[in-house]
């Protein structure tokens, strides 16, 4: 008995709120979902290998790979996140007793100061320096209290990190051994066409690869080469700056300079000649240079996105959803362009 329309709008209708449900049941571990995804996709030719290696026992393989998602990726975020919340718990420490004064630095960098750079910083009403003062000792202490408060905070939520993490690596071992199954379920389930799902699949996961690796990959050495230089330098915490420098790196174009160059100024005004320099060397000729030249290759490249494109979505997503925001900010935007290609290659074709 064929359908009536009655039937089949009750039958869309029921879908779409199911679906809602489901994914509003989801909402609160859509992070640990999407992490799961993530490395999913991007281990995915290890469990491929492995697969091999072990004569097709998938089980086995998906245990292997899971054990190296924990040792690559999980214990050394953690390690890095404990050693952060003591770094921005000693910084804090050393503002409220005074060890570490931002006031007396101002105070040496306007004596070293061009006349006519403090009238135009009077002329632009940041000549009072008591003023600066104030507001730059009450943002590091709001900075520094943050960043130990939110690892505190972690590790006060004990139960509900490690039932996300527990959440993440249960569905992450699923995601290895069945994914090609599932895959190819959701193939058959898409409403699309099979190359327009094939299309959007396979840009979803270049963009999440492209994304991931690319950022994270920028990240590393951009931290790691500013951290290292200013632990060389005497400037602490160092590892602090390391930290935030490789966060501000998922931003194209300004991203760690926020944190060397006004390191690097404040150096060469204030006397320190030599470090001044070698902290502005590297910052231009190292730590720029590795932007410039690998975030197009590995990002732009792999996402087919404008360098444009990748910055305003990259703030966009961080802006609205926070971390997870730097891969979905130039995913949404990617399957975006795709979606609305293929929308147009449709039109253009004879009916």
């Amino acid at each position: 008995m064929p359908r009536t329309k009655i039937q089949e709008f009750a039958f869309l209708a029921t879908l779409v709120l199911v679906t809602v449900a489901f994914l509003w049941l989801l909402w609160p571990y859509y992070g640990a979902i999407l992490w799961a995804v993530i490395l999913a996709i991007l281990f995915d030719p290890l469990q491929r290998w492995l697969e091999r290696w072990l004569g097709g026992r998938r089980n086995l393989a998906a245990t292997f790979s899971v054990l190296a998602c924990i040792c690559v990726v999980v214990i050394p975020g953690t390690l890095i996140l404990a050693a952060l919340a003591n770094e921005a718990a000693g910084l804090y420490t050393r503002i409220g007793t005074r060890e570490f004064d931002p006031g007396t630095m101002l105070a040496q960098l306007q004596g070293v100061l061009p006349s006519f750079v403090r009238e135009a910083l009077a002329a632009l009403d940041l000549g009072d320096m008591a003023q600066l003062q104030t507001r730059l000792t009450s943002f590091l202490l709001e900075f520094s209290q943050t960043v130990a408060n939110r690892a505190i905070i972690i590790g006060q939520n004990t139960a509900q990190f490690v039932i996300s993490l527990g959440v993440m690596l249960y569905l992450l071992f699923f995601l290895f051994r069945d994914g090609v199954v599932l895959a190819a379920s959701l193939r058959k389930a898409s409403p699309l066409g099979e190359r327009e799902t094939d299309q959007l699949l396979e840009k979803f996961t270049s963009v999440v690869k492209a994304t991931v690796k690319g950022n994270v990959t920028i990240a590393a050495i951009q931290g790691a080469t500013g951290g290292v230089t200013f632990w060389m330098l005497g400037i602490q915490p160092a590892l602090l700056w390391g930290v935030l420098m490789a966060v501000l790196s998922l931003l194209p174009a300004v991203g760690s300079g926020l944190v060397w160059v006004p390191a690097a100024a404040y150096l060469l005004l204030t006397g320190a000649y030599l470090k001044g320099a070698i902290l502005l060397a590297i910052g231009t000729l190292v730590i720029s240079t590795v932007d410039n030249f690998l975030r197009p290759a590995l990002v732009g490249k792999g996402t087919m996105l404008p360098d444009y494109a990748v910055l305003i979505s990259t703030v966009g997503g961080l802006s609205l959803i926070g971390m997870n925001g730097f891969v979905l900010g130039p995913l949404i935007v990617a399957l975006f362009v795709a979606a609305w290609s293929l929308f147009s290659d449709a039109k253009m074709q004879p009916s």
